[in-house]
């Protein structure tokens, strides 16, 4: 019985030992980017299955050239939505699923959402979603050619809650001047949060961006940002910062949540203990 238990205390130290190689090796793969952290997590048996038994199917492999989006879905000419960042893929499959005249391509890095998603598009029989375990930024940059997408989905992208972790936000105005490029005359970007001071951030990059047009009918003046979080004249940073102008003035709001984006439970149970949730919708022009 000793044994067994030194011999059980052994395989976890090699597994944990193997797992922290994956993520250092996966770490140097994507130093450039800091938006989002590879978490450690392991991937369920069913999990894994899915990804071995359904990924050669509708997990698209990262490429460093533009990718045929018609082609990827079996030559549909249905209208083509990108969603960056799907978690464990529930409300992904959910959207697939009501909205099956469209074809989505979900992004995400973390081996277990990517197990999850495909797990569920094989017990609900989706056939309309695709799959790519990428950094966002380089599939918007290498695979996604400008003007090529109907719409774009995020939803509760990390907040990167304190100050100092600002510029870590996805959310930045380089990276939404690239999402709209990818966009269609007339396409729409959808952005959803359940962090208050992100949602303004959000608005106010969203609002600035002069190739996209905010569909919220509503008006309202900040309420996270304070006199010393204004941006200085001289200052040279990279994140995010309010200007003068934008702390004191109004600006269009938010949209009533889209009845195509279902509630998750992580969402209503925050909802019932009085959490706000913003929703956020852009048309390009």
């Amino acid at each position: 019985m000793v044994l067994k238990r030194r011999l059980l205390t052994l395989r976890k130290w090699l597994d944990k030992l193997g797992q922290g190689i994956k993520e250092k090796d996966l770490d140097k793969r994507f130093d450039r980017i800091r938006s989002f952290v590879l978490r450690a997590g392991r991937t369920t048996v069913g999990q894994q299955r899915a990804i071995d038994e359904l990924g050669p199917q509708f997990l698209i492999p990262f490429q460093e050239a533009p990718l045929n989006l018609q082609g990827a879905f079996a030559g549909s000419t249905n209208s083509k939505i990108l969603e960056i960042g799907f978690g464990m893929g529930e409300t992904t499959a959910k959207i697939a699923a009501l909205r099956s005249q469209d074809d989505f391509l979900a992004i995400e890095v973390h081996p277990p959402g990517v197990g999850a998603l495909l797990k569920l598009i094989g017990e609900n029989q989706l056939t309309n979603l695709r799959l790519i375990r990428h950094d966002a930024v380089e599939v918007l940059e290498k695979m996604i050619a400008p003007n090529s997408l109907d719409g774009i989905h995020i939803y509760f992208a990390d907040p990167w809650h304190k100050k100092r972790h600002h510029k870590r936000r996805l959310i930045q105005a380089e990276f939404v001047n690239l999402l709209v490029s990818r966009l269609k005359p007339g396409a729409y970007l959808h952005l959803a949060t359940d962090w208050h001071n992100y949602a303004e951030q959000m608005l106010l990059v969203l609002n600035a961006q002069s190739s996209i047009s905010n569909t919220s009918t509503e008006t309202m003046k900040l309420e996270t940002y304070s006199a010393e979080d204004v941006a200085m004249a001289d200052e040279s940073i990279k994140e995010f910062k309010p200007s003068l102008e934008q702390l004191n003035g109004l600006h269009p709001g938010y949209v009533e949540r889209p009845s195509y984006r279902p509630i998750t439970k992580f969402e209503n149970r925050g909802l019932k203990l009085g959490h706000g949730v913003w929703d956020l919708v852009y048309q390009k022009k």
